[in-house]
């Protein structure tokens, strides 16, 4: 059996839709190890929070090691995100300027939790 198609007719006044992607010119500084690092991430925090609400203090070694891993893994993985979005952001302004700047937005939480990350770190370094 063959099938007989005919052009879907385009209205003249239908809206043209951005891409829904920009290449990437420069591969991810993390690459593929972004998401393994971030699993470790997950279960460090959640031991260490875990502890936290079982009672145990700051100071003890099942609060403070696995927060002090989770904290400096997030370091690493909040700049290398937003060195990507940044890159993205840029990447997207001559395509679709509102696309551009929502991700100027995003680079600016991921620096947030850039420096809150670095916060816990001193804090739990410095905690007697």
């Amino acid at each position: 059996m063959t099938l007989h198609r005919q052009e879907r007719p385009v209205s003249k006044a239908a809206k043209v839709e951005p891409p829904s992607r920009v290449a990437e010119n420069n591969p991810p500084l993390l690459g593929d190890w972004f998401i393994y690092l971030s699993v470790v991430v997950l279960v460090a925090g959640v031991v260490s929070i875990t502890a936290f609400e079982l009672g145990a203090a700051v100071t003890s070694a099942f609060v403070r090691f696995p927060a002090l891993v989770a904290a400096g893994l997030l370091i690493i993985l909040s700049a290398d995100a937003a060195v990507r979005v940044w890159r993205s952001a840029w990447a997207w302004l001559p395509v679709d300027r509102g696309r551009g700047l929502f991700r100027f937005v995003w680079t600016g939480v991921l620096v947030a939790i850039l420096l809150a990350s670095m916060a816990t770190i001193a804090l739990l370094v410095t905690a007697a």
